[in-house]
């Protein structure tokens, strides 16, 4: 006998963010919460209504923040900024993330050289280092 076993995943739609002091990179995971896609950069001043907008439009209750550290482990100065953008959201009802991002932006810069989309490549490098952990945990 042989026996078949289905697992079925859970629709979870996740929007990473890149937060920067001057502008933030946001990225967009599939419907399945496996695969992150660059979606589009916007000044630090849109940030907060534009993923808002962004989470309405897609039903997304969850946003993953890139965690910034010095090499030390210590909060870097943009952290402060994170923070008080992560509180933010919360107050609004997400539930957000962090998750740690080392060199995302020099990354994103190897893919893709249009400075312009560096940020919003940088945001889907993040979302996809929580998604992998997400879904390796599953």
């Amino acid at each position: 006998m042989i026996s078949i076993i289905w697992r079925t995943a859970t629709s979870m739609k996740y929007i990473g963010v890149d937060y920067g002091t001057k502008k933030v990179g946001i990225a967009l995971s599939d419907e399945s919460g496996t695969f992150a896609f660059p979606h589009s950069v916007v000044s630090n001043e849109r940030a907060l209504s534009r993923v808002a907008a962004l989470a309405e439009e897609y039903g997304v209750s969850h946003i993953v923040l890139g965690e910034s550290r010095e090499l030390s482990g210590k909060p870097n100065p943009v952290m402060a900024g994170i923070a008080a953008f992560e509180a933010t959201l919360r107050k609004r009802g997400f539930m957000t993330h962090l998750e740690p991002e080392y060199f995302s932006t020099a990354e994103a810069g190897r893919t893709d050289e249009r400075e312009k989309v560096r940020d919003a490549q940088a945001a889907a490098i993040i979302l996809q280092s929580f998604l992998d952990k997400q879904n390796a945990s599953a």
